[in-house]
């Protein structure tokens, strides 16, 4: 192509019409991505709830979210290859299908089977968003946005996490836990319906520049699926790379912190610092909201130094030493919230360096394949955090939650460290048949 041939695009990728298509999808998107997160933490924030109306201990209901997590990471290993297969739109629609009828199994739940069932079709749910959504990202928005893309998704996410427990706290003391579930079912599905209203944003041709005028990245329409021996050979050439073993345990030990943070943080607020359920909730949220600021405030970190794995070490260790010092009660009742919120803008710093990490050791071409492999991690962590802590706090130990995940964040601190050493030594590109 020659130099005049290249440049020709670069109108029609700047067209107004054009802007306007990619932020409207990176929005949808968005809102799909907070709707995930918002429901990942239904069962949670419902715990106090749920322990009186069944009878529950802890150990029990944490192994409601573990189950769910459990389902969601088998799912999330393979759904990055379906995604590949049949396109984005439609997994992304079953997987808020599914949202909708776990909301409402929670809210006519009349014991703990049928909740547990709930939380299995919730995990068939989540285990689509982060193939689908980075799918349809990588597909449909211009590269000019496609780090804005990024950014505002991962916003949205913690966002999404935040308007839980406000959300069915409020509607838990305004009528009750049912009426909460429901609404969180009805929340979901007003999202499936926008989707379906905005269905051209997500698939079918776009009536932008051709194949050969876009970059050859990923802004182009899903070609023809690949055959199946296709999809064995990417898999065993990505299972061979230390380094995505080493990305896939550190999202398993972010998760793992985080799932205390998340499962645990409204019970021990309240038991150790006497905090209503009210205002520990409001803690929770505030953790969410203090990490999307971490988030921006990171953003500008990715720049300044190519060496992101520092940024996450640091970062993501002052977010555990801030929490072990929650756990050993040395703050006065009254900074708590506020603590809490500390250490959520820290992870939150840690975020946008952690996605550059990642993003250096993925090889070329296998794109979904990496983000359904390694954000499975993320599913292994969730669903043995909440089990793990739910069994300390049951024997008793009601600083174990805070300080496993202090531990599991040095951990994940650590293990970008080795990514960072692995992405220097790994510099060829992905062979598969």
């Amino acid at each position: 192509m020659t130099a005049t041939q290249s440049a020709a695009p670069a109108a029609p990728m700047d067209s107004p019409e054009l802007r306007r298509r990619d932020w409207l999808t990176i929005l949808l998107i968005g809102i799909v991505h907070a709707s995930s997160h918002f429901f990942q933490l239904v069962l949670p924030s419902l715990y106090v709830s749920l322990g009186a109306a069944f009878n529950l201990d802890f150990a029990r209901l944490g192994l409601l979210v573990s189950v769910f997590y459990v389902v969601s990471g088998f799912g999330q290993a393979s759904s990055g290859f379906i995604v590949d297969r049949i396109g984005a739109r439609p997994v992304l629609w079953f997987g808020l299908a599914c949202f909708v009828l776990s909301g409402v199994l929670i809210g006519a739940a009349n014991g703990y089977a049928m909740l547990f069932v709930a939380a299995v079709i919730g995990g068939i749910g989540n285990s689509v968003f982060h193939p689908a959504d980075y799918s349809i990202m990588n597909h449909r928005i211009s590269p000019a946005r496609l780090g804005h893309a990024f950014s505002t998704h991962g916003l949205t996410g913690n966002l999404g996490w935040a308007l839980t427990p406000v959300f069915i706290t409020t509607i838990t003391l305004l009528s009750n836990w049912r009426v909460a579930a429901f609404s969180a079912a009805g929340l979901v599905a007003l999202v499936l319906l926008l989707t379906l209203i905005g269905r051209d944003l997500l698939g079918g041709k776009l009536p932008v520049p051709s194949e050969s005028e876009r970059e050859p990245d990923a802004r182009q329409t899903p070609a023809a699926p690949a055959p199946a021996e296709g999809v064995w050979a990417t898999l065993t050439a990505l299972l061979s790379r230390p380094a995505l073993w080493g990305a896939f345990l550190f999202f398993g030990f972010s998760s793992i912190a985080l799932s205390a943070v998340q499962n645990y943080t409204i019970p021990l607020l309240g038991e150790l610092y006497d905090l209503s359920r009210v205002v520990a909730s409001s803690a929770l949220s505030g953790y969410m909201v203090a990490s999307a600021v971490g988030m921006a405030a990171g953003g500008f970190l990715v720049s300044a130094t190519p060496r992101t794995e520092y940024t996450v070490t640091v970062a993501l260790l002052m977010a555990g030493a801030t929490l072990v010092v929650l756990a050993l009660g040395l703050v006065p009742p009254g900074w708590a919230a506020l603590v809490v919120g500390l250490a959520g803008f820290c992870s939150g710093v840690a975020a946008p360096s952690r996605d550059m990490l990642v993003r250096r050791v993925t090889p070329k071409g296998a794109t979904g394949s990496v983000y359904g492999l390694v954000y499975s991690g993320m599913d292994v962590g969730s669903a043995l955090g909440p089990l793990s802590f739910g069994i300390l706090l049951d024997a008793g130990m009601n600083h174990g939650p805070w300080i496993g995940a202090g531990a599991a964040f040095a951990l994940a601190a650590v293990l970008a460290q080795w990514i960072a050493v692995q992405a220097r030594k790994t510099t060829r590109p992905l062979a598969v048949a």
